[in-house]
């Protein structure tokens, strides 16, 4: 089975269905924003405030429903400065619960290895009595930040792929 891409920055010129959401939405302060890299990369930037309950920023892509039965784990090439971000996935748009990955940046170019099955159902920043992933189709993905602390981050993006 071959590789599934998801999304691949530097090789399309249109992110316009990529979003950002903050905790804006909850009366919190933070702030983010997606820019370009002279390589084509998303460079996903801001700073989390924890100011008026907030604590998080995101970006999130949403897309038809792809069919990934078979897939087992996603691959993400990116590099962080060394803080740790969360890879989400929603199989329907109308769910409550996304399925999160936590994962630490090295301040390197790296790929990360999420496997699908261990990604845990969670909603509003709580776990979930519910199965790990399973479904067989996906209509989101996203980056978030949100370590509990007020902070600068930079997250640069190159693709997202199953695998």
């Amino acid at each position: 089975m071959s590789k599934l891409l998801l999304f691949d920055f530097s090789a399309t010129t249109d992110w316009s269905a990529w979003k950002i959401q903050n905790d804006v939405v909850m009366g919190g302060n933070s702030s983010s924003k997606l820019e370009r890299s002279d390589d084509g990369n998303a460079i996903f930037k801001g700073s989390v405030s924890l100011e008026n309950n907030g604590g998080f920023a995101s970006v999130q892509y949403h897309f038809p429903s792809k069919n990934i039965e078979g897939y087992k784990k996603a691959l993400i090439t990116l590099k962080g400065n060394g803080k740790s971000y969360q890879f989400r996935m929603k199989s329907n748009l109308n769910d409550r619960a996304s399925y999160i990955y936590t994962f630490k940046t090295t301040g390197d170019w790296q790929t990360v290895e999420v496997p699908l099955k261990e990604m845990e159902p969670v909603f509003r920043g709580r776990k979930l009595d519910l199965p790990n992933f399973s479904a067989e189709t996906i209509q989101e993905i996203r980056f978030l930040i949100g370590n509990k602390i007020a902070e600068d981050f930079r997250l640069e993006i190159d693709k997202i792929e199953l695998e």
